[in-house]
């Protein structure tokens, strides 16, 4: 994977953080964005249990992936996720493997405010969002609560 399509255009992903890295808020750009797939970084080595395979879950755990957790000097909490395996690389040299899944996805199910979403950490248009606005991208997808018909 590769961060340049064979055309020489960035991907839509990574074409909607530039536009938002360079001008402010872009509903168009947010909206791609959120219908984007991103790699969810699974920490540990390539000789590593899976901690997401059926197996190796507790039965009596509820289902879904298991974000990974970073935690900032000043206490702030991030998950990384990367539009491209060069920009997770970069950012993340020690992790080999990753989950792909829709940013909606994730965002639909944000566990918590005192999360951050951090979009290509260490790339000149990485994005982090905050909680609440996690949660804003899966209306913007037409995956959030109150997204689905009228009952």
């Amino acid at each position: 994977m590769t961060d340049i399509h064979s055309n020489g255009a960035l991907p839509p992903a990574q074409q909607a953080l530039h536009e938002i890295a360079q001008g402010g808020e872009n509903v168009i750009a947010l909206s791609t964005l959120a219908l984007s797939d991103v790699l969810l970084p699974v920490p540990g080595g390539p000789g590593d249990p899976d901690p997401d395979a059926p197996e190796q879950q507790d039965p009596a755990a509820p289902q879904g992936i298991q974000l990974p957790v970073y935690e900032q000097e000043d206490g702030v909490k991030l998950v990384p996720v990367f539009t491209s395996e060069e920009r997770m690389a970069q950012a993340l040299p020690g992790t080999h493997r990753y989950r792909l899944v829709p940013l909606s996805a994730l965002s639909g199910s944000w566990p918590s405010d005192e999360l951050t979403l951090s979009i290509d950490t260490g790339s000149p248009d990485a994005l982090s969002i905050a909680g609440p606005g996690v949660r804003a991208l899966a209306a913007l997808s037409g995956s959030g609560p109150g997204s689905g018909p009228a009952s």
